[in-house]
Order: C-alpha cells, then sequence, then structure tokens
C-alpha cells in the first residue's frame, strides 16, 4: 500500500492550504492517483470522478480562501446510494442506476462548504448488508487485515478514510451500515439521531429509519461536520430540527458522575477477545469519571429482531422489488433472499408490529431516562470471509447483534475504536443516547480515544488539546436553595417535569441567605457578596433542557435564574435573587441553609 503523503485531518489540512504548503489541485490530484491504485485490491469506488469531473468543484475554490469556507479543499467521498449531480447513482445494481439532476441535500450542503467529493463508494447491494462483500463491483477487505471484511454497508466509504484517500466519507445506517464498517476499520462513525442529517437525495433502504451518516477519523470531525450540516431540510419530510442544547457548543469532554448503561445480558458469540476487549472499555469510562450501570437489554434485542423478522423488510423491498420482479437477475441471489418474503407482509402484520414496537420503545426509554448514555460493543465478533461465503445471511446477522435496534427506537449513536485482537483487526464499542444527544457522544467519543490513546487510522493523530468546556446533552442543571430542595413544597415543580436530584452540596463562601416576605410559600433569597459570605447548602437537579423554560416563566419575581458558584469552583444555573426583593426580608447566613432555618423554628 502506498505511504500517506498528507495528513487529511481536518485543521491539518485548513493549517497546509493556509500556509500555502499545499493547494486543494494538488492534494485532490495526489489522492485520485492514490485511489487508483488501491482500487483494483479494495473495490473501494464504483466511481472515481475523472480529472474533467473534478475540474469544477476546483475551479470554484480558484476565487476562495481557507478563512471564506470552513471545508476548504477537503476530500470526501460519497457512498454510491447518495446522489451527485452528473454522477450515476447505482446502489450497486448496475441495473437500478440513474444519473440524478441535482445533489442530495448534504452533498449540496459540502459542496457550498468547499469540500470536495472524489466519486461514489462501493457498497452492499441496495444498502443491505453490514459486511461490503454484496456488490457486483466486488468485495471489500478490511483496511488492515486481508482475511476480513470491511463492513457493510457502508464499505468503500470507510476504506477511503481508513486508507487515507479522503478526510471524510458519507454513509448510510439503516441497520448499523455506519457503525459496523467503522469499528472493522478502526474509525468514527456517526449514527446521528434520525431526520438530523437530510436524507433527500439519498435511495431508500427503509425510509423511515434510514440515516446519512459521517465517517471520520476522530470524534471531533464528526462533530465539526454535524455542526455544520444538521439543518432542518424541506426537501425531505423527515428531517426534524436540530434542538440548540445539540450545537456545536454540546460538544465537551464530560461531566465528572455520568452514568453508563452496560447490558446484563451481553453476548460474544464465543470470541475468545472481545470480552476483555469490552472490559476495557467499560474501565477506560470509569476512569474519565462515570459510573456503570447494568441494564436490561432484552428489550432492545427484541426490537432488533423486528427490522428483519417484522414487516420492515417490506419497505426494503418498496425500493428493490419492482426491479426483482421485472428483472430476477439483476439483484444479488443473497438480496433477493433477505427480501423474498416481503410480498407475503400483509396490513395487518405490519401494524401489529408497530404496536409491538412502540410497547419497546417505551420500556426502553425508561431504561435509559437516567443514563447519560449505553454503551455496547459495536458487534460480538468479527465475522472472516470465508465465513461470510459459507453462510452470508447468518454470519452477516452475526455483526448486527447490538445495531439493529437503534433507529427503530430513535437513538442516536457513535461507533468508537476501542482496541485491537491479537490479529491486529480493529475493534469497537457504540455509544448510543436518547435523539438529539449526538454532540454530547461525540464528546464521550473524544474522551474516550484521549483515554485509551490508540493509534489512529490514516497515520493521523488527535487534536490537541482536549476540549475545555464541559459536554452538554439534552438535561439541564438546575442549583435549587429553598421551596424545591428534595422534599419541600414546591419540589414537585421539579419531579414533574422529569427532574432528578444529583447530588446536595453546597454553594462558594460568597453568599448571603434571606428568608424573603410575603408568602404563602415561604421562599429564600440567595445572594452573592464581595465579603461577608458564607457556603450555602444547595441541590443540583437536573431536568429535560425542554421543560427548563416552563420551569423558569413560573418563577415569581424577585427570584430568577442566573449563575450559582458550587463549592468545586464550578457555576451552573440556579437560583439568584433581585436586590429589590430584600425588603423587609431576614438575614438568615448564619444557618447556613434554608432546611436548617425551617428546622430552628
Amino acid at each position: 500500500m502506498p505511504a500517506f503523503a498528507h495528513d487529511l485531518r481536518l485543521g491539518a489540512l485548513k493549517a497546509a492550504y493556509t500556509s500555502g504548503s499545499l493547494s486543494p489541485r494538488q492534494l485532490i490530484g495526489e489522492l485520485r492517483e492514490r485511489a487508483a491504485a488501491l482500487n483494483p485490491e479494495f473495490n473501494l469506488f464504483i466511481h472515481l470522478l475523472s480529472q474533467a469531473e473534478l475540474e469544477p468543484y476546483l475551479a470554484a475554490l480558484d476565487a476562495k480562501s481557507p478563512a471564506e469556507l470552513p471545508l476548504y479543499g477537503v476530500p470526501f467521498a460519497i457512498k454510491d446510494n447518495i446522489d451527485l449531480a452528473g454522477i450515476p447513482t447505482t446502489a450497486a445494481c448496475p441495473a437500478f442506476a440513474y444519473i440524478p439532476g441535482e445533489s442530495a441535500s448534504v452533498v449540496q450542503q459540502l459542496i457550498a462548504l468547499g469540500a470536495v467529493p472524489l466519486g461514489k463508494t462501493n457498497l452492499d447491494q441496495f444498502a443491505t448488508g453490514l459486511n461490503g462483500t454484496r456488490s457486483p463491483y466486488g468485495e471489500c477487505r478490511n483496511s488492515v487485515h486481508p482475511d476480513y471484511p470491511s463492513g457493510g454497508s457502508s464499505a468503500g466509504s470507510a476504506l477511503t478514510v481508513a486508507l487515507g484517500v479522503a478526510s471524510f466519507a458519507l454513509g448510510t445506517d439503516t441497520a448499523g451500515s455506519g457503525r459496523v464498517p467503522a469499528a472493522l476499520n478502526n474509525l468514527i462513525g456517526l449514527k446521528a439521531s434520525k431526520g438530523l442529517i437530510s436524507t433527500a437525495g439519498v435511495v431508500p433502504a427503509c425510509r423511515t429509519l434510514d440515516c446519512v451518516t459521517y465517517l471520520t477519523t476522530t470524534a471531533l470531525e464528526a462533530s465539526q461536520l454535524l455542526a455544520l450540516t444538521a439543518k432542518l431540510d424541506a426537501r425531505d419530510e423527515y428531517s426534524r430540527a436540530n434542538p440548540l442544547w445539540n450545537d456545536a457548543s454540546a460538544f465537551g469532554k464530560p461531566r465528572a458522575g455520568f452514568r453508563f448503561g452496560v447490558p446484563a445480558q451481553l453476548e460474544f458469540l464465543g470470541c475468545p477477545e472481545s470480552p476483555a476487549l469490552f472490559a476495557q472499555a467499560i474501565e477506560q469510562l470509569k476512569a474519565l469519571g462515570g459510573e456503570a450501570v447494568e441494564i436490561d437489554f432484552a428489550p432492545f434485542l427484541e426490537a432488533a429482531r423486528l427490522l428483519y423478522e417484522g414487516p420492515w423488510v417490506a419497505e426494503r423491498y418498496s425500493v428493490a422489488g419492482k426491479l426483482i420482479e421485472e428483472q430476477p437477475d439483476a439483484v444479488l441471489p443473497v438480496i433477493k433472499a433477505v427480501l423474498e418474503k416481503a410480498p407475503a407482509v400483509s396490513g395487518v402484520d405490519t401494524f401489529r408490529a408497530q404496536y409491538r414496537l412502540q410497547a419497546l420503545k417505551a420500556i426502553c426509554d425508561r431504561i435509559i431516562a437516567d443514563l447519560d448514555c449505553v454503551l455496547t460493543p459495536a458487534y460480538p465478533r468479527p465475522v472472516t470471509l470465508d465465513e461470510l461465503h459459507a453462510e452470508p445471511v447468518k454470519r452477516n446477522s452475526d455483526l448486527g447483534y447490538y445495531t439493529n435496534f437503534m433507529n427503530m427506537l430513535d437513538y442516536a449513536a457513535v461507533a468508537v475504536p476501542a482496541g485491537f485482537m491479537q490479529n491486529g483487526l480493529p475493534w469497537g464499542v457504540t455509544l448510543f443516547g436518547r435523539a438529539f444527544t449526538d454532540q454530547y457522544l461525540l464528546g464521550l467519543a473524544d474522551a474516550l480515544q484521549r483515554q485509551h490513546g490508540l493509534p489512529l487510522s490514516g497515520e493521523r493523530t488527535l487534536e490537541s488539546p482536549a476540549p475545555a468546556t464541559l459536554a452538554r446533552h439534552d438535561s439541564a442543571r438546575v442549583v435549587v436553595c429553598g421551596a424545591h430542595l428534595d422534599g419541600l413544597q414546591l419540589n414537585w415543580q421539579l419531579r414533574q417535569r422529569g427532574g432528578r436530584l444529583l447530588e446536595a452540596t453546597q454553594s462558594s463562601p460568597d453568599y448571603r441567605l434571606y428568608a424573603l416576605a410575603g408568602g404563602p410559600v415561604q421562599r429564600p433569597g440567595m445572594v452573592r457578596v464581595a465579603e461577608g459570605g458564607a457556603a450555602i447548602a444547595v441541590e443540583v437537579w437536573e431536568l429535560p433542557s425542554s421543560e427548563l423554560g416552563s420551569f423558569l416563566t413560573g418563577i415569581p419575581a424577585p427570584l430568577g435564574l442566573g449563575k450559582v458558584q458550587l463549592a468545586d469552583g464550578s457555576w451552573e444555573t440556579g437560583f439568584i435573587c433581585e436586590g429589590y426583593g430584600l425588603a423587609g426580608a431576614s438575614d438568615i447566613t448564619a444557618f447556613g441553609g434554608w432546611r436548617a432555618w425551617l428546622a430552628s423554628r
């Protein structure tokens, strides 16, 4: 394999372009040559753009500078079920191919940001597979070990990043198609929340479940790309707006004390190495300040089985079915075997399965309600190419054991490199959580990559330094000091909004506490002072960010929410009191807290 000539990380490329030591034309030309040299062995590209096809994208950069475009000259690859204007979209089926008049929405966004498409990558036909061998354009072998597959269905996309051809690649993920190849090739695989990245211009696998994914070397790069492209899209009826708690600023280091779920029912399908690698990942999260919480994984696994055992196989058939009926030889036998039961699925079957899925989602949502995320293996064990040839359906299913439920249950997920097997094959884990916690998960993935310090693909290194800010997700922390304390008169206002108590602690020694005049509910006012302050007993609560606004609007004057400093020096959102509200108030600072003052009465 040719040596890596350039550092393709987003930050490194920007620095090289800004300094003038590299130009987009030079880089893209070299990468095209590299891709052409690798393609006979790895079958990573179905269509590698010619110099003439690349020219419009390069010419558009001539009048721009790296300072003007966030992705100036960044090379990327596109899974060949995602449209690039003027280039055939095949979904790895020549008989299905068409030439789109416009690019997929996400491709348009990336090009407008300065990125340069290198070509269309190989995949399991109609994105039906998790291994990368189901393509008439050739099997995709693993980037590290020739006896193993690349993983799929985003096979070629993963290989372009792992083999140093692209800075990042677009894949899709319906049942694990972005996460499995990421784990098998030492990459980050971001399966963002459904609808967060537009699927307009994507050949559907299951239209209601499909997600566009980013395959990158580092979690930081995936975070940056997500922040740039998580946009509501009028072209996509399934597009969803990204809540502000999930914007770029939510990416950061995890807060000590985060709670992560670990399946009680772990399955490694006889792999002798995976159990120890997973145990090591658990310890690494603990070292980051996490607390492991065992969870019942049975309902997640039942939801996973519905994907192929239930009516969703008919949703796949809605795309390829007509071609199968009219030109049966145009579709690979293994794909036909997967889809052959679809015509027998009835409307009654579909609704019954939807009802069961909704019941399972309610159960699973309750299980993870008090968790920051869940950790699973990315796959139970790797399977070899020989095993896939002998039992293509069974061994493919093995790879999806921990992935198939994710979109069914509407969760966000990111695959993270977590080790290597003794033969050098990459091994990974998945972090998943509630919808729209993507940036939080990426922050945790970044911390995990820094914690284990494993080599990265493409001879690249982690950006440094580590984020200084704390990661945020869909819950907000609120410091209370009075009637909202656990068990007191107004605590119900937190609990009815899904609030939970995180800790009882103290403020920094910079506050005075007052019993305010009026009522009927007695309330304290906590005021920060320049001198003569004391530490006040407080509680830190967490409640869904979506409920914070209603909580705030219900707070009567002279109280409000502002920033309160805790004993450990951190600043949190909490109750503060306007100065005018102290008229007629009694100074009760000497009691050290509201409970102590109430007890004295």
